[in-house]
């Protein structure tokens, strides 16, 4: 296609109404705007089960699966053409008809440790008010600091700032990705290294999902690719699909590239800290897939299989 439209196209893109969805979906419509003259974009502005349901922990009413449904619906039923994704929020196993169709460039993948009083996560008192919906930062956290009381925060960034700035926490825990794309870099206290919290499946990548028989769309959405991402997070997509590991499961795994060589991590750890499996392996970039299966396996090997089967009864 070489970045040209011959008629004017229009691609319409499913999204979430909150502002770091619109952040991504604006993204994306900017990058293929510019990519392909005589293209047009449309935001089909969409609510989700996860956005409407704000008094529960995502654990508890079915995980991240929520934040895509609606949108993977409105694709099936030919409302939109695309779907933009926080990579985290999206499941293993996609709708028939429906598939992942590119990856961007990450954004930086760290957790942000957000405070008002504490300049470090290691300042922090024993029995620290910290929020975070996260069973995967909470495991991690709680290994650190027992004490810490894990209070739980939903709602979009702004909201859970607010929250912050209120005094309900002592700190809170989010993704500095979405704190440094809606322009608050500033607010990020501290970028926890991933031997402390190790990022969630996906964490800081955008994906762009689509119908699998539209090639015009497939193909345009090719040329926003990001390869080394992209080989990244199909290592940590494959052991989570090893784990069977959704949202409500303290799962984290995060890959980087290091030459031609993929090193990953991999963790499982009880909710409350006390109990933390952890595995690593490095291995040329081909074996991406591989990679994060063998991680999973070890993970099962330890024992992580023992929590899983715990949380999911």
């Amino acid at each position: 296609m070489n970045g040209v439209v011959l008629a004017e196209k229009i691609i319409r893109i499913a999204t979430r109404r909150s502002p770091l969805a619109l952040w991504q979906a604006e993204h994306v419509a900017e990058r293929l705007e510019r990519t392909f003259p005589g293209c047009r974009t449309e935001l089909v502005k969409m609510t989700t089960q996860g956005d409407k349901i704000l008094d529960a922990p995502l654990a508890k009413i079915g995980g991240k699966g929520l934040f895509v449904k609606e949108l993977e619906q409105g694709m099936l039923d030919g409302f939109a053409d695309i779907a933009v994704h926080s990579m985290k929020d999206v499941p293993v196993e996609f709708p028939g008809g429906l598939h992942l169709a590119a990856i961007l460039t990450r954004e930086d993948p760290t957790d942000a440790f957000v405070s008002n009083r504490y300049p470090t996560l290691h300042d922090l008192p024993a029995n620290a008010r910290i929020g975070t919906s996260s069973l995967r930062r909470q495991c991690q956290i709680k290994e650190l600091y027992p004490d810490a009381e894990i209070l739980s925060l939903r709602g979009n960034v702004n909201t859970r700032l607010f929250k912050l700035d209120g005094g309900e926490y002592d700190a809170i825990i989010l993704a500095s990705a979405g704190l440094k794309r809606l322009g608050m870099a500033e607010r990020i206290t501290q970028c926890l290294d991933a031997g402390v919290s190790l990022p969630a499946i996906g964490q800081g990548a955008i994906g762009i999902e689509c119908r699998s028989d539209d090639p015009e769309i497939n193909e345009m959405l090719s040329a926003l690719h990001d390869s080394e991402t992209g080989l990244c997070v199909t290592a940590e997509r494959a052991m989570n699909a090893r784990l069977n590991g959704g949202c409500q499961v303290p799962i984290a795994g995060f890959a980087k590239m290091q030459g031609d060589q993929l090193f990953m991590r991999g963790l499982v750890g009880s909710p409350d800290g006390s109990v933390i499996y952890r595995a690593e392996r490095t291995d040329g970039v081909d074996k991406a897939e591989a990679i994060g299966k063998m991680i999973a396996e070890d993970l099962l090997a330890q024992g992580a299989d023992k929590i899983l089967q715990a949380l999911f009864h």
